[in-house]
């Protein structure tokens, strides 16, 4: 069953003023047009509930745009059959139908949506000193720092070292997305982005799989009171995880911080 949620398109006003005509110098450089809004094709996000899908969801929410969520309420595998029936040779989630296409990958889902059908929104100004650093946590989420976390918990699982790797590992990457935060209150800058909800998941991750110790990342903690509180995600929450958490990973056992990899 189809769920149509989303609070509706925001209308978009685009205001132009008509200047006096004016002799356009060598040392004048005319303004460059404001970004135009496409019109959104019907977007239907197949979800499992707690897990990278929640992402999109919590985009549209944040945007006001609408859009259609595919899941089985409590049944992560009766989901997956759902994605499965597309008939994509990539059978993940996020997965969604975006008019007539079938695209995969969170990053790449938000980009799209935000430089497509919502130009400027969560996103600082191209020109922005932010902007790198906005770009930088937009991918460091899956390519650095989920990447690192999901080696490190099946590690962890299978066989377990008995002490910190002397490469990168856990800690390091949360001690880096920590630091950040210390000096900003969130990722990518002073306004809530697209990075922050990217984040979101594997700092989770980081923490509810007791990777690393939540107690010691104090600017993540205060961050995600923030995020919890923001509106957009509670009706997140209440579309695409009505029950809570489902499905679980087992936590890694308490171990000593010196043996945290």
């Amino acid at each position: 069953m189809i769920r149509q949620l989303g609070l509706g398109v925001c209308a978009l006003a685009l205001a132009i003023g008509c200047a006096p005509e004016a002799e356009v110098t060598d040392t004048a450089a005319a303004p460059e047009p404001a970004s135009v809004a496409m019109e959104m094709p019907e977007l239907t996000i197949y979800h499992l509930e707690g897990r990278r899908s929640e992402r999109i969801v919590w985009l549209m929410e944040e945007l006001g745009l609408p859009y259609n969520l595919e899941y089985v309420r409590g049944d992560l595998s009766a989901s997956m059959d759902k994605v499965r029936a597309l008939g994509h040779e990539m059978n993940m989630v996020p997965t969604v139908v975006l008019g007539d296409q079938i695209l995969v990958e969170s990053g790449a889902i938000i980009e799209t949506i935000l430089d497509r059908y919502a130009p400027g929104q969560l996103v600082p100004p191209l020109d922005s000193p932010h902007y790198p650093e906005y770009l930088m946590w937009m991918h460091y989420a899956e390519g650095s720092l989920a990447a690192r976390l999901f080696s490190n918990y099946r590690a962890w699982m299978t066989n377990p070292p008995t002490e910190r790797s002397p490469m990168v590992d856990s800690q390091d990457v949360v001690q880096f997305s920590e630091n950040y935060l210390a000096e900003n209150p969130w990722f990518g800058g002073p306004e809530f982005s697209a990075a922050d909800i990217m984040m979101l998941f594997p700092l989770n991750v980081a923490t509810g799989l007791n990777l690393v110790d939540e107690t010691q990342f104090p600017n993540i903690a205060a961050w995600k009171e923030k995020i919890e509180a923001r509106p957009a995600y509670q009706r997140m929450l209440a579309a695409a995880r009505p029950d809570g958490m489902i499905g679980n990973l087992p936590r890694v056992p308490q171990r000593p911080p010196s043996e945290r990899n």
